[in-house]
């Protein structure tokens, strides 16, 4: 075991001593992506989905993605098997002088963080939560829809737009008005037995929850679709649910001066999500 990792909260290129270059491209551009995802017992969970989108998202980027052994050594080095914690997975593209262009010789670099489980109150499993309708629209970018890309700075401005506790997350629609995720969530809305998410071909992020969800409709009866949605559209729906890989999944019960009852599409998500 090695005891110097165990200790420590994150390594870079499997090395808990190691720093990144202050020319680093993901630092200098956020040229890069990353998974964040729950590790229960020391075992990442739904570790296949998760390389297989990292993996997706490195050949979208041109990114040379580390090897699932490099990351699994990486996550048994740095984690506990008896307790549960976050792991965030970053590749950046590597060091590089200043300027756009890529060398040809660059190396990629690979970051693995260990943090405490967020805490939530139980409200937002039991009662339901409130959404905000952020002000900020997402920028369209078809080559970069999808992709979990380190340039997150509309997610940052977006959550700056409010401190109240109260509100679990925030709405972004995009340029054009269509509905596309929550800052740190994806988003579902059930109108009788279809279920629909967004359309994700031009921008927002294409979560693994979210797929899981989409996969897993079937089995509770509901007619899946993914198609654009407009706010409208959206304040009709009978249920809103907002997913992720760390909470799960909450139903919305406040949002855009609306109220919905509590139901239970989310508890059956979450157990499906979270087990």
């Amino acid at each position: 075991m090695n005891l110097e990792a165990k200790n420590n909260q994150y390594l870079i290129n499997g090395k808990p001593s190691a720093g990144l270059s202050v020319f680093d491209r993901g630092l200098a551009y956020g040229d890069g992506v990353f998974r964040t995802f729950l590790v229960k017992n020391g075992v990442p969970h739904h570790w296949e989905l998760q390389y297989q989108k990292l993996t997706q998202d490195c050949l979208a980027m041109g990114l040379a993605c580390p090897s699932n052994e490099e990351l699994l050594s990486d996550i048994e080095a740095l984690f506990d098997e008896g307790s549960d914690a976050v792991a965030k997975i970053i590749v950046t593209r590597g060091e590089s002088a200043r300027g756009y262009a890529v060398p040809a010789d660059i190396q990629v670099n690979r970051v693995v963080t260990k943090s405490a489980p967020p805490t939530y109150p139980l409200s937002n499993q039991t009662q339901g939560v409130k959404l905000l309708l952020c002000e900020l629209k997402l920028g369209l970018q078809a080559k970069l829809a999808g992709i979990k890309h380190l340039n997150r700075l509309e997610n940052v401005l977006a959550r700056m737009e409010w401190s109240d506790v109260n509100i679990a997350d925030g709405l972004l629609l995009d340029s054009n008005d269509n509905v596309i995720e929550c800052t740190m969530s994806n988003i579902f809305a059930r109108f009788g037995s279809q279920l629909i998410t967004p359309a994700l071909d031009q921008c927002g992020v294409d979560g693994i929850a979210r797929k899981r969800i989409i996969e897993h409709a079937k089995y509770l009866k509901l007619d899946m679709k993914i198609e654009a949605m407009k706010l409208d559209h959206l304040m009709q729906a009978d249920e809103i649910i907002i997913c992720n890989s760390l909470f799960g999944a909450w139903q919305v019960v406040n949002f855009n001066n609306k109220q919905w009852p509590k139901q239970d599409l989310d508890t059956q998500l979450r157990d499906m999500l979270l087990n």
